[in-house]
């Protein structure tokens, strides 16, 4: 493919921007439009998740770019879960038994603007905004626009046309309601929203609680959680039914509901947030939902890429790494298919990608389910000090399935998924069973590769078993 190929981008946010950067990169003529204002000049953030957890296959994609370094800045380094119980007292559970792994919270809209910041250095990158996608004809591979000021609405094409505009992306509803081939397409709502909420700095821009970590508060059927931001404060994020239980979103109607409903089940939390019942009414309830769909292209015209394409609920703070993966495979299917054509590349890259997305949308359900009940409960925290301790005694032999998921960027999202549910399954089993224990000496070495044998000899079996059914 000829390399002044025009690549028109729908939707500038953290995919599309990093997308453009990097086509742009390689020498691709690429124009995106985005339906809101640009960020950098104006606070867009209202209702979206201000803050998000960046992992390494995030990073993956920055030292694809080159701006790891301008990205670290950005970042604060968050080294486990803090779980505050009812009575207010915190457990620190570490994400890794090996000290360099760690997750960072880091801000949306700082990110994005850096992305577009690098984009627009290219001369062969163009980004406007303001400019709403109402159609996509993919048979043409042309696309109608309408300017948010003007009104006026104008056609682009171009030689191929990438979505990258999120769970509502035009792209997919066009090929979704124009019934030209066979499009599947699912999208499925937790029965959960969520709200955000915020805990100030302090008088002097300092941390109200420790910094270092992911707050959680797990109350069985809804959950609290606060990741840090540069400037002291936390966003924290109330995921809560909206009309199931004592306390949800449909009858939590005023100040005094709120309130009461925090100081019963959050008390700690309240007393560092005496804005509590200003941001709950100002701010939006937004639902959670995953998207899955089917085929992401159409011939060599149209491709859907990150939350357009597998929109994922943000339970395993994977959904900005996903997404930014997507790119990473997308460009090693460049770089061995890129004389192919782009029908070749598109099909290719959504065989090689999709198993991964639609594994990590199911593992981020998983761990709803694990946040906000299952990490209160001993056997799991029984779990996971056996897995701290294998992971730091054995770090070359043992990683959790969390670590496999978060921490290993070169194994893909299904694989994780597969080895780290059998890992699961085998040590829960076994604890059950009294075959291992926390009760054993957890610093002996020889005990633990005792341990580390039979995780591994059962997980295997286990793994087995899943073949001969024909699961995987």
């Amino acid at each position: 493919m000829n390399k002044q190929q025009n690549i028109l981008i729908i939707g500038a946010g953290l995919c599309g921007s990093l997308l453009a950067l990097r086509l742009g990169q390689r020498g691709y003529n690429v124009t995106v439009y985005e339906m809101r204002p640009d960020l950098r000049k104006t606070d867009i953030s209202a209702g979206r998740s201000i803050n998000l957890a960046f992992s390494d296959r995030g990073n993956k994609a920055m030292k694809l770019v080159g701006i790891e370094d301008k990205v670290k800045e950005l970042c604060i380094p968050m080294t486990g879960r803090m779980l505050h119980d009812k009575e207010g007292n915190t457990f620190l559970s570490n994400y890794s038994g090996r000290d360099y792994e760690y997750i960072n919270s880091i801000s949306r809209g700082g990110l994005n603007a850096l992305l577009l910041d690098e984009a627009e250095k290219h001369e062969n990158v163009k980004i406007h905004f303001n400019k709403k996608c109402k159609f996509v004809d993919f048979e043409k591979t042309t696309a109608l626009f309408m300017d948010y000021h003007t009104k006026d609405e104008f056609i682009e094409d171009a030689d191929c046309i990438i979505a990258t505009d999120g769970a509502g992306s035009a792209l997919r509803k066009s090929y979704f309601l124009e019934k030209k081939f066979l499009f599947s397409f699912s999208q499925q709502w937790l029965s959960h929203g969520y709200k955000e909420l915020s805990i100030l700095p302090t008088d002097d821009g300092g941390y109200k609680t420790y910094k270092n970590a992911l707050h959680i508060w797990p109350r069985g059927d809804f959950m609290v959680i606060a990741l840090p931001n540069l400037d002291g404060s936390f966003t924290v994020t109330l995921f809560l039914s909206y009309d199931e239980g004592e306390y949800n979103f449909n009858n939590l109607t005023t100040p005094e509901i709120v309130t009461e409903f925090f100081k019963k089940e959050f008390p700690d939390a309240l007393a560092l947030m005496p804005n509590l019942v200003n941001d709950f009414f100002e701010n939006p309830t937004a639902p959670l939902g995953t998207v899955k769909c089917s085929p992401w292209h159409y011939k060599g015209n149209t491709l859907l890429m990150g939350d357009s394409a597998h929109a994922i609920v943000p339970f395993y703070g994977q959904g900005m790494n996903a997404s930014f993966e997507d790119v990473v495979v997308f460009d090693e299917v460049l770089d061995e298919f890129e004389n192919k054509g782009w029908e070749t590349v598109f099909s290719e890259y959504e065989n090689r990608r999709k198993p991964d997305t639609d594994a990590i949308a199911d593992l981020a359900i998983d761990n709803f389910h694990e946040m906000k009940d299952h990490v209160g409960q001993p056997i799991f925290q029984e779990k996971r000090k056996i897995e701290m301790a294998l992971e730091k005694e054995f770090p070359e032999d043992y990683s959790s399935k969390y670590s496999l998921v978060t921490f290993n960027e070169d194994i893909g999202y299904r694989e994780a998924m597969l080895r780290g549910r059998a890992q699961d399954k085998a040590i829960l089993n076994m604890l059950a069973d009294g075959d291992i224990s926390t009760t054993l000496d957890m610093t002996d070495r020889v005990v633990l590769k005792s341990i580390l044998d039979k995780v591994k000899t059962e997980t295997e079996a286990i793994l087995e078993d899943d073949r001969v059914a024909s699961l995987h």
